[in-house]
């Protein structure tokens, strides 16, 4: 059996972050291929959906969500890569995997590598854009971000339309902005920690958000 494992939500400063876990016989793979598995990115959201429940029906999944509370908890004593490592070696554990694929976080591919097999007993194959190359991995990728899509579907019942939650994303930052303006905090819905944040808090509404 092989897994491939990716996350959703690493970058963003509003919602969780979604670790998945696929794993499949080896003659699945070439049939994740065929059904057209492809990194998620390069999906629609009706197709990424789509083939979300088609992966679920061949392969054993793991999802592990990492809530934002959890996250800025953390955050105070590991960096977002740290925290990455420890979810996948979860979730490497629960699938019990002969090998795994991974898109690696890390800038040292071997260190990430090694790290990973120490913490688990299974040979890990880890590269940068795994997604992109291996179905395994994009398989993974599209699970958790359509789990990671839902989630933010959930927040926006609440706090209405914030964008796709990341810094570079005007809605995104303008949601900020007013809610600042309006509750004189930040939602509990952002990483604290994140640089975007910190800028927020550091300087004036005005300087951070003059363009």
């Amino acid at each position: 059996m092989i897994a491939g494992v990716d996350e959703a939500g690493k970058g963003p400063v509003i919602g969780p972050l979604v670790v998945c876990g696929v794993l499949c016989e080896e003659e699945t793979v070439d049939l994740l291929r065929n059904i057209g598995v492809k990194d998620s990115k390069r999906l629609d959201r009706s197709k990424r959906e789509e083939l979300y429940h088609t992966i679920k029906s061949l392969c054993s999944v793991k999802v592990l969500k990492i809530s934002v509370e959890d996250l800025n908890h953390l955050m105070e004593r590991m960096s977002i890569n740290q925290i990455l490592k420890k979810a996948y070696v979860e979730v490497i554990k629960a699938l019990k995997p002969k090998v795994v694929y991974i898109d690696c976080p890390d800038v040292n591919v071997e260190r990430f590598k090694h790290e990973i097999e120490e913490r688990t007993g299974v040979e890990v194959l880890a590269s940068h854009k795994a997604d992109e190359i291996y179905p395994i991995v994009s398989a993974a990728s599209i699970v958790a971000k359509v789990e990671r899509d839902y989630e933010i579907d959930r927040l926006k019942k609440v706090y209405g339309d914030f964008g796709s939650g990341y810094p570079s994303d005007r809605k995104t930052i303008e949601f900020l902005r007013n809610y600042l303006k309006e509750h004189g905090s930040l939602p509990p819905i952002v990483r604290k920690k994140w640089k975007t944040l910190r800028k927020l808090t550091t300087h004036t509404l005005n300087e951070f958000f003059e363009v």
